[in-house]
């Protein structure tokens, strides 16, 4: 049927609306929203007392404060990139115009700004806007914090009723004898306005709540100057002389080094500020939906030639440098703007204001915009700031560059800045820390940091500490080894091994032989690039795969939607994948569940698998975990780069069968992503589970970070198809990393994961033959050279077969273990010895029967067809493997015993 249906012949034609040929279609009206203006009124009302109190602060004209927050309002507010940043005067200019101010005059200051402006029109035309915010953040907000310091010492000499000198040095040193001759009057003035600063935002109650609603700089002010004008105090007051006298910029009188370093640092710190900013206010738009939908992001190199714009308009004005300000631009955002005309509406009430309300602006006392002023420098030494670079060990160049700027000045203090934080980083690349010692036998060299040709040497003694044929392991510790360090480890790893030693070479995430530096297992050890964390998640860098609970902030549940009980459903997210429970931890294999049951979905960056229960691939009970015994559906997951490529059938059965072992942040690609609905009956909220959407975060991470890593091995794997060396048959528990406890990249496992690594004796799979296939598949079609059973402590499957009464209800859960009840009888037995562990015998019953379930399996394998005729041809081995997860630890069965022994995994040879 054709998708075009022609227009009948007696249908009415619509009305046709014409106009003169050559006539330009009709104009559409802007349309301001009423949350543009309520936003612009809130944002003037803020800037129109901090922009007299910037002037006042810098020795200008109390007019250019005045001109630049109009200027800033209209130009920077419509050319430029960031439609809800509103910019201004900036409180982080404030000591550098007045030390230009001091040094040249008022004209060739403003001269000054329009050839800043003119720098940045040419930067934002070079594109290199991102490049600004390559300086690192503890030299900005050291830098901030300088200029916070200094407005505050200069500020408090008006608050005390005196007059502020040109340095920090002298002010300090002169106030002493400030002290000693307080103004009563400014003082109090000053005690008022900082008072209500801080109570104003702390009012209680709803009657609080909605004064709040009010700027706090503009009640401040104003409740000062309605003080001190009904007190009658005789103070210095705003003065605005005519406009007809209003000075403009003049040609720049001094000397030219001198006047391209007052314009380099003008360009650098409104530059820098600004595009800062910019980055901040999309932070804050993007946590409030309603208006991250309707405003995009910003454009800095846009942003760059609007600060530009604006700066050779306030300049040539009689302006102040103008900037980005970040507590105008944040009540913007949080006042509901939408648009940018809320900032260009604000600088039309500023003109407005300039031109019309001069008499109510000359009541304010001076005393009171140096107290407004003076708080803000103080809150540009955040606390919030030093616990940062304190955190990330960069507070020595925050230190140096706040010192720096209060005792030298802005380009001083941020040079020497750079010079610090570039001494910083060269001191941690050559830091490293080389130990050996020598445990049973064998010797451990632990490298700790870079790896550069500078720690050669060192290295090179540590390594001839080890004797000749003696068992070596080499630990490196860090993210980065050159070619220097990398041939000096390759040359003593292969003299040490012709002399009969062995040499493991491991790193700080996964095991890798260094001369394999391409080979996909040892991509992030090399590269030390590891999956990217949430964003709503504060962990350490190795803990995507770790179902670690991880703390959640609150405004990311919020954003990303609260997390359901355990009755929700798989289409919305939130319900789903926990098996039932008894209260001591056994599953229940009836279906039930005493305690009620989580709800959950899968780790970021990972994927669960389905299962006979309806939840999680295991149903496992945790007894770990008493507060919660409920069970986590699985996933499989790595250290790497992953791939999951299923390819048994996953209906009917526990049985999963994938290709490639995982050395990734696990990404999926089968069809596994489901995860059914709960059974549960209790209602509980699992608010540490993330949501769907972090899943698609860490997806996107692994696509971001890791597939260009393992791309090209995928692509020959693609081409070649898969040639997987072993059969790896394991439970379905999340925390079985199969790639990251075997050290193995793609297409090196084929790997059948289900519930309990059960495998079914021929002709008892009731019609579902998904194991069977998997086996016959690996051993026929692949040619696998071994299969490797993989049992762990705490299994659920083990424990709910203990727990399992005679005579109970036939859920798909019961008849998948029924399967395991060969070892139940194989552990009964007293004619057989039980496997053990070396060192110790099993903790209790249910790791008993983990091991002898290993045992029994591999029996269960010798009794298919096709593993049985490849045994007697010699070209497959049966290995047995217990994985001990609170202990991290590896154990293999080993060969030759009778008693069935499962050995800890010696330093393995990685040499040959």
């Amino acid at each position: 049927m054709s998708a075009c249906v022609p227009t009948r012949a007696d249908e009415p034609r619509r009305e046709e609306h014409s106009h003169e040929p050559h006539s330009p279609p009709p104009a559409r009206r802007p349309r301001l929203a009423g949350a543009d203006v309520s936003a612009s009124i809130a944002v003037f009302l803020i800037a129109l007392p901090l922009s007299l109190g910037i002037a006042l602060a810098t020795g200008a004209p109390l007019q250019a404060g005045l001109v630049a927050a109009a200027v800033g309002g209209l130009v920077a507010g419509r050319l430029g990139g960031a439609p809800l940043q509103v910019s201004g005067p900036a409180a982080g200019l404030t000591v550098v115009t007045a030390e230009l101010i001091h040094q040249y005059g008022w004209r060739t200051t403003c001269a000054i700004t329009v050839l800043a402006g003119i720098a940045q029109l040419g930067l934002g035309l070079l594109r290199v806007a991102r490049t600004a915010l390559a300086v690192s953040p503890a030299i900005v907000h050291g830098m901030l914090a300088g200029i916070g310091v200094t407005i505050a010492v200069a500020q408090l000499h008006i608050v005390l009723g005196g007059v502020p000198h040109s340095s920090v040095l002298d002010n300090l040193r002169e106030l002493p004898a400030q002290l000693a001759r307080v103004h009563p009057a400014a003082l109090a003035v000053s005690v008022l306005t900082l008072a209500l600063l801080v109570l104003w935002p702390r009012l209680p109650g709803r009657a609080g709540k909605l004064l709040r609603k009010v700027p706090t700089p503009l009640v401040a002010v104003a409740v000062a100057t309605t003080t001190a004008s009904l007190m009658g105090l005789s103070l210095p007051k705003v003065d605005l002389p005519s406009w007809s006298s209003h000075a403009l910029a003049a040609l720049p009188d001094g000397p030219v080094l001198g006047l391209v370093a007052a314009v380099l640092t003008i360009t650098l710190v409104c530059s820098v500020q600004s595009l800062l900013g910019a980055v901040a206010v999309d932070k804050l738009v993007a946590g409030r939906p309603e208006q991250s939908a309707q405003v995009g992001r910003s454009d800095l190199d846009r942003e760059l030639l609007g600060q530009g714009a604006a700066n050779v308009v306030s300049g040539a004005l009689g302006g102040l440098p103008i900037a980005g300000v970040a507590v105008r631009s944040s009540a913007n955002v949080h006042a509901g703007a939408v648009s940018r005309n809320s900032t260009m509406l604000h600088g039309v009430l500023v003109v407005i204001a300039a031109l019309l309300m001069v008499p109510i602006l000359e009541l304010i006392p001076l005393a009171s915009l140096a107290a407004l002023v003076m708080a803000v420098g103080i809150q540009m030494v955040s606390l919030h700031h030093i616990r940062t670079v304190t955190r990330h060990r960069e507070v020595l160049v925050y230190a140096v560059t706040t010192l720096a700027v209060v005792f030298f000045g802005v380009l001083e203090g941020v040079t020497l800045g750079i010079a610090m934080a570039v001494g910083v980083a060269l001191h941690r690349l050559t830091r490293t820390r080389i130990t050996h010692d020598e445990t049973e036998g064998v010797h451990h060299v632990h490298v700790r940091g870079q790896l550069t040709f500078l720690a050669v040497p060192r290295l090179s003694r540590t390594l001839h500490l080890v004797p000749q044929g003696a068992d070596a392991v080499v630990e490196l510790d860090g993210s980065f080894m050159d070619h220097a360090a990398y041939e000096s480890l390759q040359d003593w790893q292969n003299t040490h091994t012709v002399h009969g030693g062995t040499v493991e070479l491991v790193g700080r995430r996964s095991g890798v032989r260094i001369g394999e530096p391409t080979g996909p297992a040892g991509l992030q050890a090399l590269t030390g690039v590891a999956p990217e964390e949430s964003d709503d998640c504060r962990c350490h860098p190795w803990t995507p795969w770790r179902n670690h609970q991880c703390e959640i902030p609150e405004a990311a549940l919020l954003r990303d939607g609260q997390p359901g009980d355990a009755q929700g459903t798989e289409a919305d997210g939130t319900g789903g994948g926990a098996a039932p429970s008894d209260a001591d931890g056994a599953l229940r294999a009836d279906g039930t569940d005493s305690t009620g049951g989580h709800g959950g979905t899968g780790e970021p960056g990972k994927v669960s698998e389905p299962s006979p229960t309806g939840g999680g691939a295991d149903a496992l009970a945790r007894p770990d975990a008493p507060e919660d015994n409920t069970a986590y559906a699985s996933e499989d997951t790595g250290t790497g780069a992953a791939t999951d490529t299923d390819a048994g059938p996953r209906a009917g059965t526990a049985a999963a069968t994938s290709t490639g072992a995982r050395t990734g942040a696990a990404a999926d690609t089968g069809t596994s992503a489901g995860t059914g609905t709960g059974t549960g009956t209790g209602a509980a909220t699992d608010t540490s589970r993330p949501s769907a959407r972090q899943l698609a975060r860490g997806i996107s991470a692994f696509q971001r970070n890791t597939a260009p890593l393992v791309r090209g091995e995928l692509a020959r794997l693609a081409r070649e198809g898969q040639q997987p060396s072993q059969l790896f048959l394991t439970c379905a528990d999340s925390r079985l990393v199969t790639s990251m406890i075997t050290s193995s990249g793609p297409g090196d496992l084929f790997v059948v994961r289900n519930v309990g690594n059960l495998v079914p004796l021929p002709g008892r799979e009731s019609g579902d033959d998904s194991v069977a296939a998997a086996i016959e598949y690996a051993v026929d079609v692949l040619e696998v050279r071994s299969i490797t059973v993989c049992g762990h402590s705490g299994c659920g499957a083990m424990q709910a077969l203990l727990a399992s009464e005679p005579g109970a209800a036939q859920t798909p859960l019961r008849r998948w273990l029924r399967h395991g009840e060969p070892s139940l009888e194989r552990m009964s037995a007293e004619d057989r010895p039980w496997a053990r562990l070396a060192g110790r015998a099993p903790a209790d019953a249910v790791e008993q029967l983990c091991l002898t379930n290993v045992v029994q399996q591999l029996e269960h394998l010798r009794s298919h067809e096709s593993v049985a005729r490849a045994l007697r041809a010699g070209e497959l081995e049966l290995h047995g493997m217990y994985f001990h997860v609170g202990e991290a630890q590896a154990y293999l069965l080993t060969e030759g015993h009778e008693d069935r022994v499962f050995d800890h995994v010696g330093v393995a040879d990685l040499s040959a």
